[in-house]
Formats: C-alpha cells, sequence, structure tokens
C-alpha cells in the first residue's frame, strides 16, 4: 500500500486538512461533531498522523528520483508481478508430478 500522493503540495493540503480536523475535534464540545471531525481527520491524513508522514517521505522521494508515488501501477502496466516460485523436485515426487 502506498500513501504518497501525486505532488508534495497535494499531500501538504491533505495534512493542513487532517491536521486541522484533529485539532477542530479537539476544540468542540459536542461529540458528534468530534467523531465527525475525526473521521475527516482519518480519511485526510490516510489513518494517522504517521502514515501521512511516512507518505510525505514517499512522495518527496518519488519526487526527487522523478516518479509517481501514487502506487506500482502506473500507465496501465504494474511493475510488481507475482513470481511463482518453481516446486521443489521433493515436493515433485510426493505428489506425483514430474
Amino acid at each position: 500500500m502506498t500513501f504518497g500522493s501525486r505532488s508534495v503540495s497535494a499531500h501538504l493540503a491533505r495534512g493542513a486538512i487532517g491536521i486541522g480536523a484533529l485539532t477542530a475535534a479537539m476544540i468542540v464540545r459536542e461529540a458528534w461533531s468530534a467523531i465527525v471531525l475525526v473521521g475527516v481527520a482519518l480519511i485526510a491524513l490516510r489513518g494517522c498522523p504517521m502514515c501521512w508522514t511516512l507518505g510525505l517521505v514517499e512522495t518527496v522521494i518519488a519526487r526527487v528520483r522523478g516518479r509517481r508515488a501514487d502506487g506500482p501501477c502506473t500507465d496501465g502496466a504494474c511493475s510488481v508481478r507475482a513470481h511463482r516460485a518453481p516446486i521443489p523436485e521433493h515436493v515433485r515426487e510426493l505428489l506425483g508430478r514430474r
């Protein structure tokens, strides 16, 4: 799973919304309002402040390398492919396969 964004400015904007919502949730006196604000913060920060921080680092590193940080699948092709390990010979014998 990736926590990065398409750009550093978009990631910082999400952080400002999330941290603002968390701050407002601590100030608000009504429980339902606070619950809604915490939900907004969790969505904006994609989980928690630490997840947001990891995403910021991921976004900055991707930007420095000239890549996108929004996942392994870009341009319709995934760079991470499933690798199927060969079946060991002793397992093939037990299964009756050659």
